[in-house]
């Protein structure tokens, strides 16, 4: 679902990225209501969840892959607001780090999974989940069911998004200039993928986190459930908040991304110019603008989660995984670092 650059042109990727900066600079505004100081940690490891998700590709029956993103689990434990904050951040280490989703791409990117996505799914979420306790199997599940949608809503969008590119902007003879897929190539090949195989595969993460989180770690619910019953029984709350069972499960994670090398092809929308089928779409060479702005970024550090010529794929992803979540923790400490130290100068 990573948008590369040169497969949208630059008014939509101009107009997307204008949609998210409110959506951005109202989510930092917000987010403090929920992650207290205490909590910056828990933002940080759902951001490294996100970034470490999307390392697992999924193999479809098409010949493409798929992957979760993790976005709505992220809005149910800590809320809408930081989910928006954690996925945008990863998303822009995948893009400047690693070359998964382009630079220019990025405000799209971030429209789709770290806007439509968690608060579509929060919304399912919390419509499922009314008048249900804390520990209610139901808000399990409507956690899985939130999810499932929210993914599928961000793949919608990005299919809608692919597909108009040939129709909005194209030359005289009817050329496209950017991505060469309609809407009726885009949106069966997106949802196909997405519907049967990685929003399964989302509803069940979300769903097994939240369910286990209901039997070992209750108070890491209620950071974004403040009024929500504790349970049917009115059982007492537990006090004490245990997240740091969170760093081994990331680390664990880090260590099995070497599985998503395992799943055939790749994604659909994210071929480089040079691999696309052209006589699939009716085209004699590259679209113009395609292969202008393709690979607009060249300075990632390890592009495609591996090291150059594809040199030790399985260590490089390795790699690419522990360094994606040390660049992530430290942006996020930076985040919450700077917006600490600009109240304390605008208050002096």
């Amino acid at each position: 679902m990573h948008i590369p650059d040169g497969y949208l042109s630059p008014e939509t990727c101009g107009t997307l990225g204008a949609a998210m900066v409110p959506v951005w600079t109202v989510a930092a505004r917000r987010v403090r209501k929920v992650v207290k100081s205490r909590y910056v940690p828990l933002l940080a490891v759902g951001a490294a969840y996100c970034f470490l998700i999307m390392m697992f590709n999924i193999p479809i029956p098409d010949g493409t892959t798929a992957h979760a993103a993790g976005a709505v689990l992220v809005a149910v434990l800590l809320g809408p607001e930081a989910a928006v904050i954690a996925v945008s951040v990863a998303l822009a280490i995948q893009a400047l780090f690693f070359g998964d989703g382009g630079v220019l791409a990025f405000g799209a990117n971030a429209f789709n999974m770290a806007f439509v996505m968690p608060l579509t799914g929060y919304a399912v979420y919390r419509l499922v989940s009314r008048g249900t306790s804390l520990t209610s199997r139901r808000r399990a599940l409507a956690a899985g069911l939130g999810g499932y949608v929210g993914l599928n809503a961000a793949a919608l969008c990005a299919a809608i998004e692919f597909g108009l590119q040939p129709t909005l902007f194209h030359r005289a003879d009817g050329t496209p200039l950017y991505a060469p897929f309609h809407l009726s190539h885009t949106i069966p090949a997106m949802m196909l993928a997405h519907l049967l195989v990685a929003g399964v595969i989302e509803a069940v993460l979300t769903a097994g986190v939240v369910s286990y989180l209901q039997r070992a770690n209750v108070p890491l619910l209620r950071i974004n459930h403040k009024a929500v019953a504790e349970s049917d029984d009115d059982l007492p709350p537990p006090t004490r908040l245990r997240w740091r069972w969170a760093v081994v499960g990331l680390g664990v994670m880090a260590l099995l991304t070497p599985l998503g090398l395992i799943a055939p092809g790749t994604a659909f929308g994210e071929d480089a110019p040079q691999d696309l089928d052209l006589r699939k779409y009716h085209l004699d060479a590259v679209p113009e603008g395609l292969r202008r702005y393709a690979g607009f970024w060249h300075h990632t550090l390890f592009d495609g989660y591996g090291f150059r010529n594809d040199a030790n794929p399985t260590v490089g992803y390795l790699v690419s995984a522990f360094v994606g979540i040390a660049v992530i923790v430290l942006a996020i400490a930076a985040f919450f670092g700077l917006r600490r130290l600009v109240r304390r100068v605008s208050s002096a």
